[in-house]
């Protein structure tokens, strides 16, 4: 079964399981960067980026936790030095560039070398 998730101009599919749990890995289906399905604490899904940020050089609102029984929780506020994760969304290549954070951008560009 495959369902469609939809964050405002990036429309990306993913698969489930027949139990409807999401496979970990996946790849973007707009602009092939691997990243992690998780859900969210509201039952939604999100691709997480691989990796980890200090979360002093993320933006707040862009920065992710993932628990230890894969559920994401949206980091409001954060200790700079502590670490989070950032969702595929905000830095997807086929999306538009990210405003405001070097280090946001920097991955968005990574990903665009990919599909250029």
């Amino acid at each position: 079964m495959t369902c469609a998730v939809r964050r405002p101009g990036i429309p990306l599919q993913k698969a489930r399981s027949s139990d409807g749990a999401a496979p970990g890995s996946a790849a973007c289906g707009r602009c092939g960067a691997r990243a992690e399905w998780h859900r969210t604490v509201r039952g939604r899904w999100i691709m997480i980026e691989p990796g980890e940020l200090r979360a002093g050089v993320v933006p707040a609102g862009s920065r992710w936790r993932v628990a230890g029984d894969g559920t994401a929780v949206n980091l409001r506020s954060a200790v700079p030095s502590d670490t989070c994760r950032v969702s595929h969304f905000d830095v997807c290549a086929a999306g538009p560039e990210p405003v405001g954070s070097p280090v946001l951008l920097a991955l968005w560009r990574g990903h665009a070398r990919r599909i250029a």
